[in-house]
């Protein structure tokens, strides 16, 4: 077998595993209540996406081990948006209309809320997006009104950014960068314009913007020319399959200066992509560590390592706490009426997640904390926390 059906394989494999452990959430029966689990499965953010949907599996399989919600069973219905707008607007069609789903959680990548949110929306059916960080997941771009049935767990872009740049300038003390930024990704877009404006807002300089693609594989025209301008750091906002291959390149030509990024590099496809060696002096802004120290995060950490046998990323928290906010938006809206579960979600407020206490502001976006992370010989160690 060549290595594409290897990984043809693989994947087939994982949603089989997957799959079994949502049969275990309390099994399928008519009363159940049906939340749509939406994510990336497949595709090039693939490993983000099943941790999303790992993390939503403990959480509803405990809440069904505690005796469900309302005197009933919880039963995830799986989607998968194959890392895809079209597809992700696709399966949010199914889920609300085929399925008949009360809510939906999941999706990592912006450009697949975005597009499932319009739909979720035209649904009227309530939306908790997991780790998709631009601002137009939540706030239509042409109207710049909040959309009423979309949410999500995880801080936005415009915080990340400013995290990212003042990182780089106060700690790194640099203030000459260059940006990789994906046009194919809102995500990469939105996060690229808020570094350099709060970059060059506190004295900063960008010497050089270079565009990639989604599934680019050869860098190293554009790191040639970035190199020979010489930037103290260079930011790269993108996700973990085209950074990986960035860093790993920008080595091998000899670039030594720190590489910064966001969240979409919390993959352990990361460290294989570009070796350990190479993601030496390496940092990105992220939601969570597993090196919090707080006895509900180690409580998670060890139930999910001995759920799946590996010791979570940030995404797979980010799904168990979207997962419980949801369960707990029904228990206090004391109904399953999509309409009643949107004005609890609403009203979340000093929820005790996992990544840190949660509430939703007037844009429906989540109020918490980011955290640094530095790359030492291919593991995250964490470097600060920083509030909003």
């Amino acid at each position: 077998m060549n290595f594409k059906g290897w990984r043809l394989l693989a994947v087939m494999l994982a949603l089989v595993i997957l799959a079994g452990a949502f049969a275990g959430c309390g099994g399928a029966k008519s009363d159940d209540i049906k939340i749509g689990v939406l994510n990336e499965l497949t595709g090039g953010n693939a490993t983000l996406g099943t941790s999303a949907a790992n993390g939503a599996a403990m959480a509803i399989k405990e809440a069904n081990a505690k005796g469900g919600v309302l005197g009933k069973q919880i039963q995830a219905v799986i989607a998968d948006n194959k890392s895809e707008p079209s597809e992700s607007a696709n399966a949010m069609t199914k889920l609300t209309t085929q399925d008949q789903v009360v809510a939906v959680t999941g999706i990592f990548a912006s450009s697949n809320a975005i597009a499932a949110s319009s739909v979720a929306e035209s649904s009227q059916i309530p939306f908790l997006a997991v780790g998709a960080t631009n601002p137009k997941v939540t706030v239509d771009e042409e109207s710049g009104k909040v959309k009423e049935y979309t949410f999500r767990v995880c801080f936005i872009d415009p915080f990340q950014g400013t995290v990212g740049a003042n990182f780089v300038l106060n700690t790194l003390k640099l203030h000459q960068a260059a940006i990789l930024v994906d046009s194919s990704s809102d995500y990469s877009k939105g996060l690229s314009a808020f570094f350099k404006e709060a970059f060059t807002k506190g004295g900063g300089s960008i010497l050089a913007e270079e565009a990639y693609l989604q599934k680019d594989q050869d860098f190293k025209t554009i790191l040639t020319k970035i190199k020979a301008l010489n930037p103290e750091v260079i930011y790269v906002p993108g996700y973990y399959e085209e950074v990986g291959k960035i860093v790993k390149q920008a080595r091998e030509l000899g670039i030594t200066v720190p590489i910064v990024g966001g969240d979409g590099w919390d993959s352990p496809k990361l460290v294989e992509v570009a070796t350990p060696a190479a993601l030496n002096n390496t940092y990105f802004t992220n939601h969570y560590s597993v090196e919090d120290t707080s006895p509900a995060s180690q409580a998670f950490v060890e139930a999910y390592k001995k759920e799946y046998g590996q010791v979570p990323d940030a995404i797979a928290v980010l799904g168990y706490d979207a997962a419980n906010i949801l369960i707990d938006a029904i228990k206090r809206a004391n109904s399953t009426e999509p309409a009643k579960i949107r004005e609890a979600l609403a009203a979340t407020k000093d929820y005790p997640a996992i990544t840190g206490s949660t509430t939703f502001n007037s844009t429906h976006d989540a109020v918490k904390s980011a955290v640094i992370i530095e790359m030492k010989d291919g593991k995250q160690m964490y470097k600060a926390t920083v509030k909003p």
